[in-house]
């Protein structure tokens, strides 16, 4: 694709990134076919080639209106697209790009914007989030239908008590992460479970909280990079002392961000070198599992035999799309003794996208019941999935139980424990 970027832009680190990725777009259209918004719109400018297009008129100096914030709003930057495109656009980086100056050319309306804001304040802090939780859960009886649905409830129930620390020489650090300790604090105490009975120690470290992906992809772009250096500071030590092999994520839209933390610090010169070092030390907790997986078979041999319970997986879109990690927690759990039930287009996104379903509720409500109908339909009895945010959005359409797969590995590994 030619380009031709305006002055304010095209000298700058943002502008050739830029410039280099709409110059690999050839606009065959391959992305609409697997675009969720395209899908349900049909709409050319809320498929992937129509916001290139309207992402390359702004950088080029062409007016932008809301009709543009609006399309660039919709997508969900689930990163089907990338999966499809023969091409290998960075589409995701464009649009993070694009969403930047967007913002500051398009004023949103004052209630748009205190919502961004709160959404951006509270929810990557636990000590305003937990509290804030609480009283929406007791009040929940009390809201309107609508309202209350978008009260988050834990799914994954109470956590189940740590492993004993320092009795393995392998030590691994897990995100503790912001929302998730909240809403299902069973998940990283299932994960330390399952890699003791392993041989690794998993540990937390206090000031690592928010991964910096929520802010970030609300274009609340400094304060996303001070969570990632937050982050970053209270993992370094361990890195520099060699104390850890590496950093295990449960929730994997957290994983896809940490993994990217080598590219969006790469102009900090005293975070480039440790940004990109943890980066690579990052895997998702399947990752790790799958590496282990001689001894994982042999421990669950000797649990005996599994239930045979049914279940469907719905693979969210940061850990197949984005970290491309694709088939191995349904390998896992069919080697747990599990039954893996049928989804039909498992590629498409269920409407979560960190706070979309917030942002664009009647997309995200649409999604959601497509995903739901389609891991219905091969009667599991359980729905699994491999981030906080699928878990609890799913969850809220759901009278079937939710869960994150890592708790069924627990369960088969710890039984009575």
């Amino acid at each position: 694709m030619q380009t031709n970027l305006a002055d304010f832009i095209k000298d700058t680190p943002a502008g050739r990134e830029a410039d280099a990725i709409l110059r690999t777009c050839v606009h065959c259209g391959f992305c609409t076919a697997t675009c969720p918004t395209f899908q349900l719109l049909g709409d050319e400018l809320d498929g992937p080639r129509g916001r290139i297009y309207l992402i390359k008129e702004m950088l080029e100096g062409h007016t932008v209106t809301a009709t543009t914030q609006l399309h660039l709003d919709r997508c969900l930057s689930c990163r089907a697209c990338e999966t499809t495109c023969p091409s290998g656009v960075r589409y995701h980086r464009l649009l993070e790009i694009g969403r930047e100056v967007l913002e500051d050319r398009v004023p949103r309306p004052l209630a748009v914007r205190a919502t961004r804001f709160l959404l951006c304040e509270a929810l990557p802090r636990r000590w305003i989030f937990k509290p804030a939780v609480a009283v929406g859960q007791l009040m929940r009886p009390l809201l309107p239908a609508v309202l209350a649905e978008k009260v988050p409830m834990a799914a994954g129930g109470a956590a189940r008590p740590w492993p004993r620390k320092g009795t393995h020489q392998r030590r691994m650090v897990a995100l503790a992460g912001c929302v998730q300790p909240t809403l299902t604090p069973n998940t990283n105490a299932a994960t330390a479970r399952v890699l003791d009975r392993l041989g690794i120690e998993l540990i937390e470290m206090a000031g690592a909280n928010c991964c910096g992906a929520l802010r970030y992809h609300l274009n609340a772009q400094e304060k996303a990079l001070d969570d990632m250096r937050q982050v970053i500071d209270a993992w370094w030590p361990e890195v520099e002392s060699g104390r850890v092999e590496g950093f295990v994520m449960t929730a994997s839209g957290c994983g896809a961000h940490v993994r990217e933390y080598g590219d969006l610090l790469k102009g900090d010169p005293a975070y480039a070198e440790k940004a990109a070092r943890i980066a690579a030390l990052t895997r998702d907790a399947s990752e790790v599992l799958a590496a282990e997986q001689g001894r994982l078979l042999e421990l669950l041999i000797q649990a005996g035999p599994g239930s045979g319970q049914r279940v469907a997986f719905h693979s969210p879109c940061t850990l197949q799309h984005a970290q491309k990690v694709r088939g191995v927690v349904e390998t896992l759990l069919a080697a747990a003794g599990y039954q893996l039930s049928p989804v039909a287009d498992p590629h498409l996104c269920c409407g979560s996208a960190g706070t979309y379903s917030i942002s664009q509720p009647v997309l995200a409500k649409h999604l959601r019941d497509n995903k739901l109908a389609a891991m219905a339909a091969g009667s599991p009895a359980l729905l699994v999935t491999a981030n906080i945010g699928c878990q609890t959005h799913l969850q809220g359409g759901s009278e079937m139980p939710v869960r994150h797969w890592i708790e069924l590995i627990d369960e088969r590994l710890n039984a009575g424990a």
